[in-house]
């Protein structure tokens, strides 16, 4: 199992305007990491649905709802949870708690947001999902092991 390098947490409010904040963190926090422009834009695009379900449906009667995103940066992956009931969480316990999202799930069992969940689960390694007190969605992207031994004197240029 490979060791937690570092851990970045941020709570902004629920709001729309400040999913671009969590997503310019996400990008810098990728990028850092050594993933390539396309991983990255898979990233920004499933933590912005995930973001965007939680400021649209959790917090609809609530004023001073919070969104909480956590970055757990290891050698070889990110892992990343949005909690939209506002709390800190405990990284590990929460992970542990989670449950699988299956494609195999029927489309009409998919809570409201489910479309966004299941784009996530595309562009996304692993995605699971934690219904509680609110909801806590779970994405893991793996750096490609070409990207890690990449030669930044060779070109990964590929046309299509």
């Amino acid at each position: 199992m490979k060791q937690l390098v570092d851990y970045i947490e941020m709570r902004v409010p629920a709001k729309s305007e400040y999913v671009a904040v969590i997503r310019l963190t996400l990008s810098g926090i990728a990028n850092r990491m050594g993933y390539e422009y396309d991983a990255i834009e898979d990233l920004k695009i499933a933590v912005s649905e995930a973001c965007t379900n939680a400021v649209q449906h959790a917090y609809k009667n609530v004023e001073d709802g919070n969104i909480v995103v956590g970055f757990a940066i290891y050698e070889g992956k990110l892992e990343v949870m949005i909690a939209d009931n506002g709390k800190s969480f405990d990284f590990e316990k929460t992970k542990s708690e989670l449950g699988p999202y299956s494609e195999s799930s029927p489309i009409d069992d998919l809570s409201e947001g489910g479309l966004g969940i299941y784009l996530m689960e595309t562009l996304m390694d692993e995605v699971r999902v934690l219904n509680n007190a609110g909801v806590t969605v779970f994405m893991v992207k793996y750096l490609s092991e070409e990207r890690v031994n990449h030669d930044p004197t060779i070109s990964s240029y590929k046309a299509n």
